[in-house]
């Protein structure tokens, strides 16, 4: 039994339904089908007879090629064998389709009813009437599925009643045989009682009903129901052969029990049956296979051929779909505020621990204790101080952050090829390195060679970077160790570039201790590897000897020197006459510093010598590798490029490397640091003029090669043109463990920089920061805000940027003009007029006329471009995609012109531009301006850090650290860079937040006194209160449960951990005890009486060496002595002998006062435990007794003498004291 039907129009192929038997055909006659676009379906697996009940049926689904009629065109199947295609030499693929057993589907019919053949209508000529072969259909059943997927049938509920009948009617082969349909058939009146056509075609009701009102026609002979059927037999056949099963599905209206299917009608396709343009119904046996519905044009679907279908006459369609993309301007950060479910509650319980701390003082101030008045006025001062303390540290965290940047928006907006940019040059802005150095005895050159060689393998385009390097020092160690780095920069950085290795430090590439071979997929990756690891230790051997070999080279040229210079005297001699004997000793010679060529080193040598010192050499500059082209070089096989690896297809070009050393002189200022980083800015804007600037230290390497592209991220979107500087925080790495003195200040970095990332933007901590290079010059941002009134609730904007350049009659004239530079303003905020700002440009920033024509253009490339939403003067994309003009004679001595020592006289470099000068941390001071002018700046946190850097961990340079940072607040504090003389353009919090980093010093001296009261009151018996009263333990613990609930929130929203928050607060008292009042000293000191500060340059380690873990961390068991210990080991030795004879006195009194010894002892433990790592750092190394230990067993033999004379004193002093000897209770 078998029924042959089409797919629908417009496709190439039949579908041919088979039902059969297991026996009837092997299991492997079952496939698909494929001829000439053509598929057939059958099944591959074992088939059951269709009657079996219970158990679903196998059909076979064959699709084979269709033929076209030569005349009309219309789609047929034939039936005849001949007629057929032949199947012998097709491509067969498996299809299964199993039909599910339904209540309607018994046992109508035996096997062998099954196997009869069916029929053939129109074989030699038959009669005509002949039924056309039968078919079993199931209605109630809905198939899903298509080609090559699984077909399944879908059962719907059928009623009892119509299942009887339809199984009654099936039995007497009376049901309708239209498809779908097994409903009773309709009997004719006429004679004989069959269908109501003369073919006798058995039809429902219904259907009859509804073929009549589509087209009159009978379904089985196609012709009209009012007329017989007495025309020629053989047109018959021909008729039905022509009829394709695809134009019969047209034509015949869907039955009642297949209404129930579907509610939907096909769009597309338009009745042909003189339905008046009614669209037929809902065709489920096409939507089996595939659909006719239409999607239209949008970016999910494109139409290639134009024919979308609902586009109409107003649509104008494209032959290439467009970019949908172009116009969509996804931002390239996001700042998202922490969730209110944490925020919220610490907002809560900072106004719970105010208000707690306000009735706790008010308490404390209106109950003295008249036993010991002193001890509670300090105490209570003490406390009153911390509150205001507390209270400052805790204001600006009220609004902390997130951020985050989108590196694929960026590269799809700067790097793709455009109209103006055909060849998809990269459009980023320039960004220029700062690397700043002083001596290579503390700052070893190898360490130095490592963030060299991780800035130049940075994720940016090589034509827009360029690193310099300042030697403040002017030393040849690091003038060659730098040649040594870039020669073997040729080698790491395209090894870094084909295999994306991370970090880009070959030192802490090659040491960390994780698998290489992770996500690394290429086959000469470990090959290439060991060799570059190879060339690596030859560097490190070779940068490491140098000092030696610099030293034996000066020995050698200085000795041969001598000789010519003897030589020349004796030839000078014997010219006069002069006997040998009579020659006067060769005068001494000049030791001088040799270079590799044979040339005398212009900077300082070995042995000071007058132009040749530390303080007085001339000015260097070198560059070490020349700009590169704009287009990309690939590099080539080894065996071809000389190279030691293979870099076929990869980029070999390397960023402009510069050497930096300013000249020096006797009797100039030169400032330090800030001075160093000036000279650089001015030589930088002369040979590269990058308008962005990125400053680290020798130390601090690039870890994340993309960090660059996420600091141009905030710097390049929506506002970014109000945005000063991009801080990132500051990562460490050779610290131990345990973190023991708080090297990582991870409470700083992640709590405090990110809370004030919220206002108005995190202070400039002097390293890993990217620079808008107009905002170091001066000038004020496009825009600013000014705070007025009661907290600064009123702001005022302001737009500082003009749109025009010029005279006033040019303004009204050339409206259109663009102004190339920002406004510069006086010290009082006020704007100056276009010709005076023109006029004061060589005044402000120097002689030097390429410098001041470098201002504009730096101004212009770090503008926005002209389409970011908010940009009111941006530049046009693909204005960047430039080459870079080479350099050339004139512009190096141009650049060494303006690093010379008396460049910046009378100049406003170092007061008004640039870095600020006065200060030992130069890096808060000139943060804080940009901020004043209304600048605002980001803190950029990578989820890779972005930069790491070495800490000191022995105990003597921590606190000399700790004390150079806190005497440079204090001189912030007595400056005019204090906030409490801010501008309005300020945030008031912002102002909260500067004015307590030049206030944290002086919390010392209360922190002093506060730490010495538990063992006076200890040693007196006396105690800050008269008694301890349940009001004042009240809310004594409500201000410490307070504490450590906001302390455990800040961990929730920042990451950090709880040792390591507990680490900060121990910290916290050993500097406050040990460096701060030593800063706090220095500070009045210079500003009373005008004595300077000394600056130590902070020592960087080297890196570990051959021994392994144990000597990585040798320095911090090195006890070295300094004033600085005496305050807290001071404090340690009064508290624990307080404790001893306190505890001694209370338990042998004859009236022990338990509660004063209580709290004492409770405040002196808790000093000791903040103490705690100070004084495990003075016993040194473990299993090692340093000289400290015997000192302190001597104390402690002291004290328990002491304690045991007290406790039985000699017998003629019992009266004395007061009491007889000890005696048990």
């Amino acid at each position: 039994m078998s029924r042959r039907l089409s797919l629908p129009a417009g496709s190439q192929v039949t579908v041919t339904v088979s039902p059969t038997r297991g026996k009837a055909e092997s299991p492997g006659d079952g496939v698909i089908k494929r001829s000439g676009g053509g598929i057939g379906l059958t099944s591959p697996a074992p088939r059951h007879s269709l009657g079996g009940a219970g158990s679903s049926t196998v059909a076979t689904l064959q699709l084979s090629p269709v033929r076209r009629s030569g005349g009309g065109g219309s789609r047929y199947a034939s039936l005849h064998g001949g007629a057929g295609v032949d199947d012998s030499a097709d491509e067969f693929v498996h299809y299964t389709v199993h039909i599910p057993p339904t209540p309607e589907r018994t046992v109508a019919a035996s096997a062998e009813s099954m196997d009869a053949p069916a029929p053939n209508a129109y074989e030699d000529g038959g009669a005509a009437e002949v039924r056309p072969p039968q078919r079993s259909y199931i209605s109630g059943t809905i198939f899903t599925g298509g080609i090559n997927q699984a077909t399944r049938g879908h059962v719907l509920n059928i009623s009892a009643a119509s299942s009887a009948a339809a199984a009654a009617a099936a039995s007497a082969n009376m049901s309708c045989k239209m498809r779908g349909c097994e409903m009773p058939a309709f009997l004719a009146s006429g004679a004989g009682g069959g269908g109501p056509c003369d073919c006798g075609f058995m039809i429902c009701g219904e259907c009859y009903a509804d073929c009549v009102a589509a087209a009159g026609n009978c379904p089985g002979c196609k012709e009209p129901y009012s007329a017989g059927s007495d025309t020629d037999d053989d047109n018959d056949g021909e008729d039905d052969e022509a009829v394709s099963s695809s134009e019969e599905r047209v034509q015949l209206p869907l039955t009642s029990m297949a209404k129930r299917f579907s509610i939907m009608h096909s769009m597309k396709i338009p009745s042909n049956n003189g339905g008046g343009g009614k669209p037929a119904d809902f065709d489920h046996a096409r939507w089996l296979f595939e659909t006719k519905g239409t999607y239209g044009y949008g970016n999910a679907l494109w139409p290639k051929d134009g024919h979308g279908g609902g586009g109409g006459a107003g649509f104008a369609g494209f032959e290439e779909p467009p970019n949908f993309g172009s116009r969509c301007r996804r931002p390239l950060t996001r700042k998202t505020s922490v969730s209110q479910a944490i925020l919220s509650p610490y907002r809560l319980l900072i106004a719970i621990r105010l208000v707690a701390l306000g009735f706790f003082l008010t308490w404390r101030i209106r109950h003295p204790n008249p036993e010991a008045v002193w001890l509670w006025a300090l105490s209570v001062t003490c406390e009153v101080w911390f509150a205001f303390s507390w209270l400052l540290d805790s204001l600006p965290k009220l609004c902390p952050i997130h951020r985050a940047a989108d590196l694929d928006v960026l590269a799809e907006r700067f790097e793709l090829p455009t109209a103006r940019n055909p060849k998809g040059h990269s459009d980023l802005p320039g960004i220029d390195v700062f690397v700043s150095t002083a001596d290579p005895e503390k700052e070893p050159p190898l360490v130095t060679a490592n963030t060299i060689l991780s800035i130049l393998a940075a994720d940016y385009p090589v034509e827009k970077l360029a690193c310099y390097l300042s030697d403040d020092g002017g030393a040849l160690l690091t003038f060659e160790a730098l040649a040594e780095t870039a020669s073997f920069a040729r080698t790491w950085v395209p090894f870094c570039r084909k295999h994306g290795v991370e970090p880009r430090s070959p030192e802490a590439y090659f040491g960390q201790k994780r698998d290489f071979l992770r996500n690394k997929v290429r086959v000469d990756f470990v090959r290439e590897r060991r060799k570059v690891k190879r060339e690596y230790d030859e560097f490190k051997v070779r940068v490491n000897s140098l000092p030696e070999a610099i030293r034996r080279r000066s020995d050698a040229y200085n000795a041969g020197e001598e000789l010519r210079a003897r030589r020349r005297q004796q030839e000078e001699a014997m010219a006069a006459g002069t006997l040998s004997g009579a020659l006067p000793e060769a005068a001494a010679t000049v030791k001088a510093t040799w270079m590799s060529d044979g040339s005398q080193w212009p900077g300082t040598w070995l042995t000071s010598a007058p132009d040749h010192s530390r303080g007085d050499h001339a000015g260097i500059i070198q560059a070490m590798l020349a700009p590169p082209t704009s287009e990309p070089v690939l590099g080539a096989e080894p065996a071809e490029s000389g190279g030691l690896i293979d870099t076929t297809g990869v980029d070999i070009r390397l960023p402009m490397l510069v050497y930096v050393s300013r000249e020096k002189r006797p009797g100039y200022d030169h400032n330090k640091k800030a001075g160093a980083m000036n000279a650089l800015v001015r030589t930088s804007a002369i040979m590269s003029n990058g308008p962005f600037i990125l400053n680290l230290d020798c130390d601090h390497y690039v870890h994340n090669s993309a960090a660059l592209r996420e600091g141009m991220c905030f710097m390049l979107d929506r506002g970014g043109d109000r945005v000063c500087y991009v801080q990132f925080p500051q990562r460490f790495e050779g610290i131990d463990p345990n973190d023991r003195y708080a090297n990582h200040n991870l409470v700083f970095f992640d709590v405090a920089m990110r809370a004030m990332d919220g206002l108005q933007g995190p202070m400039y901590v002097g390293t890993g920061c990217v620079f808008r290079r107009t905002a170091l010059y001066g000038f004020s941002p496009p825009r600013a805000t000014e705070h007025h009134g009661w907290l600064g609730r009123k702001k005022i904007k302001l737009f500082l940027r003009k749109p025009t350049m010029g005279k006033k009659t040019d303004r009204e004239n050339n409206n259109d003009r663009e102004m190339m530079l920002p406004p510069i303003e006086d010290d009082a905020f006020q704007q100056l007029d276009d010709i005076e700002s023109s006029a004061l440009l060589p005044r402000r920033f120097g002689s030097s006329a390429t410098f001041v024509a470098s201002i504009p253009v730096a101004e212009y490339q770090g503008r926005l471009l002209q389409d970011t939403p908010g940009a009111h003067q941006g530049r046009p994309a693909g204005a960047l995609a430039v080459p870079r003009e080479p350099l050339d004679a004139a512009t190096v001595a141009e650049a060494i012109s303006v690093i010379s020592c008396f460049y910046e006289d009378k100049t406003e470099w170092g007061r008004r531009i640039g870095w600020i000068y006065g200060s030992v941390t130069e890096d808060v001071v000139t943060g804080y301006r940009m901020h004043n002018r209304g600048w605002r700046s980001v803190y950029c946190l990578t989820r890779r850090d972005a930069f790491r850097g070495t800490a000191p961990i022995n105990l003597t340079d921590r606190l000399h650290q700790v004390l150079r940072w806190a005497t440079g607040s204090v001189e912030i504090f007595f400056s005019r860079n204090n906030a409490l003389f801010a501008s309005p353009r300020m945030k008031f919090l912002q102002r909260v937040a500067y004015f307590n980093v030049g206030m944290y010093p002086f919390t010392s001296v209360f922190l002093l006194v506060y730490c010495v009261l538990p063992a006076v009151s200890l040693f007196s018996g006396k105690f800050i209160v008269q008694s301890l009263n349940a009001t004042f333990l009240a809310l004594l613990l409500i201000i410490t449960i307070t504490l450590c609930l906001l302390a455990l929130l800040e961990i929730k929203w920042s990451g950090v951990t709880l040792n390591e928050w507990w680490r900060n607060e121990q910290f916290w008292v050993i500097g406050g005890t040990s460096a701060h009042p030593a800063a706090v000293l220095q500070g009045l000191l210079k500003v009373i009486a005008g004595v300077d500060i000394s600056f130590t340059l902070t020592s960087k380690p080297g890196g570990a060496g051959d021994d392994g873990e144990e000597d990585a961390f040798a320095e911090l068991y090195e006890v070295r002595w300094s004033f600085l210990m005496v305050p807290p080991v001071t404090i340690m030795m009064v508290n624990a002998v307080a404790v001893a004879v306190a505890s001694a006195r209370t338990l042998y009194s004859e009236f022990p006062q338990w509660s004063k010894l209580l709290g004492g002892a409770f405040f002196s433990f808790w000093v000791l435990c903040h103490l705690y790592p100070f004084a495990k750092g003075l016993l040194g190394r473990r299993g090692r007794v340093p000289t400290i230990v015997f000192v302190w067993s001597g104390l402690i033999c002291m004290t328990i003498s002491l304690l045991w004379v007290y406790i039985s004193p000699p017998a003629g002093a019992r009266e004395l004291i007061g009491g007889g000897g000890f005696s048990f209770p």
